[in-house]
């Protein structure tokens, strides 16, 4: 087995709370599935016959999932605040390979090998994936106007392949200036600052890196941690640390720094299928006849997706956008299902568009109308209801002359006669009053906020 799949479903959802107060995250219904379905998907599509899933007890006991993988769960207590590489650490002595890490949240149709083939080719460290940034483009429920807020950005730098990691850094991390390594440039004199970059969290990672990380307990985020230190540390010299631990008057402590590095993990593969690149005139760069492969022990590499979708649904706009792309989506990921299931029941003057999905023993109703929606199952619509652009969860119940545009409405919510809803969302087991006027409004349990 060349990689061992993890896919990180524990987290609590930080960035959309007023959907996971209710929902644990990797339950939140993307297109009538669960969101965790998506990245089991990407993982089934290239082959892969096991995973392990990092998750939450009661997360795992309300998993109803389709897929032929053999999963193996790891529970985390709920009392347990882990961090992305945390979790890594939580599982290591079952990793026995190189490592395929995927987050939960993560929707995309690509080709998986796009990814896992940089890594085998260049021998890397790391790769991982990248997407152009993908701006929501429907109001956010509970916020007035299409004013959206500032999100800090990502500086990507790559050289003239687009494939060599050369640098990461967050704006937030920044002073005034933005400043690049001598060392760097020295190798890399023409680098390509990017921005705009989403970093869909989806990392091959060699062994010796879990190793690193069981080691070193203060590196608690993948995402923000320890990818950044793997690129830095492209550019630091091996041999410097290995004088410092020749040298008898070397610090102690610096001593067992120098044993925590990355170098010092790294261990020679001699295995006879691995080339030797001391004799071999193929190289993994263009331009120069020098190493087989590119300067250091520890290469970093990134596929950036140019054409396809790749979502990280981590806020509620990006979770109404994928719903609004589920449709086409799921057709690039080979689900030839009807979207509107045999076991559902619309009446002869209920009309549904193309484009809309309908789950198992659900009810329209007469002169009702749903367009660009993703309604779940055993919800009943009743007659002369119009719904455009929601998302409408499990057993929830619409009754006579409702109007619903642009809006999340929650499991086993009941939204009374004639009520007026837009960019609203309404959470888990509300009732919304007869002909109640709602805009813009986020109605949960313990809040109202913006009902006018």
């Amino acid at each position: 087995m060349e990689f061992q799949a993890v896919v990180m479903a524990a987290g609590g959802g930080s960035r959309m709370t007023d959907l996971t107060s209710s929902i644990p995250k990797p339950l939140l219904p993307v297109g009538n599935r669960p969101l965790l379905w998506y990245p089991l998907n990407v993982l089934e599509r290239a082959g892969f016959e096991e995973v392990i899933v990092i998750t939450r007890k009661e997360i795992q006991k309300m998993l109803n999932l389709d897929t032929k993988m053999k999963i193996d769960f790891v529970c985390i207590s709920d009392n347990m605040d882990m961090g992305t590489a945390d979790s890594l650490r939580h599982i290591h002595q079952k990793i026995k390979t190189d490592v395929l890490v995927l987050s939960c949240d993560l929707i995309t149709d690509v080709d998986l090998y796009k990814v896992v083939d940089l890594f085998r080719t260049h021998d890397a460290t790391l790769s991982m994936l990248m997407k152009k940034t993908h701006e929501p483009t429907e109001v956010v429920p509970g916020q007035k106007g299409k004013k959206k807020p500032v999100e800090q950005r990502d500086f990507i730098g790559v050289d003239d392949t687009g494939k060599r990691l050369l640098f990461m850094a967050n704006e937030a991390d920044l002073d005034e200036e933005l400043v690049i390594k001598r060392s760097i440039l020295q190798k890399h004199p023409r680098m390509h600052i990017r921005t705009g970059l989403m970093d869909a969290h989806l990392y091959c990672l060699k062994k010796y890196v879990v190793d690193f990380l069981v080691e070193n307990r203060t590196i608690t985020s993948l995402r923000s941690e320890l990818i950044p230190h793997l690129v830095r540390k492209q550019f630091s010299s091996p041999s410097s640390l290995q004088q410092g631990l020749d040298n008898k008057e070397e610090d102690q402590k610096k001593k067992e720094q120098a044993s925590l590095d990355i170098y010092s993990f790294i261990k020679e593969d001699n295995s006879l299928l691995k080339p030797a690149p001391d004799n071999s005139c193929w190289n993994d760069h263009r331009g120069d006849m020098s190493e087989t492969l590119h300067e250091g022990k520890v290469r970093c590499y990134v596929h950036i997706m140019k054409e396809g979708l790749c979502y990280r649904v981590n806020t509620l706009g990006l979770y109404i956008e994928a719903n609004r792309q589920v449709p086409k989506l799921l057709l690039n990921l080979g689900v030839e299902e009807p979207l509107v299931h045999g076991s559902a029941q619309i009446t002869d003057r209920g009309m549904v568009g193309s484009d809309s999905i309908i789950g198992s023993s659900t009810q329209i109703g007469e002169k009702t109308s749903i367009k660009h929606s993703i309604i779940g199952s055993m919800c009943t619509i009743k007659d002369k209801v119009k719904i455009t652009n929601c998302i409408i969860m499990n057993s929830v119940t619409i009754e006579e002359g409702c109007c619903l545009q642009g809006s999340v409405i929650c499991h086993n919510a009941v939204i009374e006669k004639g009520a007026d809803i837009k960019d609203c969302l309404i959470g888990s087991d509300q009732r919304l009053e007869t002909k109640g006027k709602f805009r813009s409004c986020i109605y949960c349990a313990f809040v109202i906020i913006f009902k006018t």
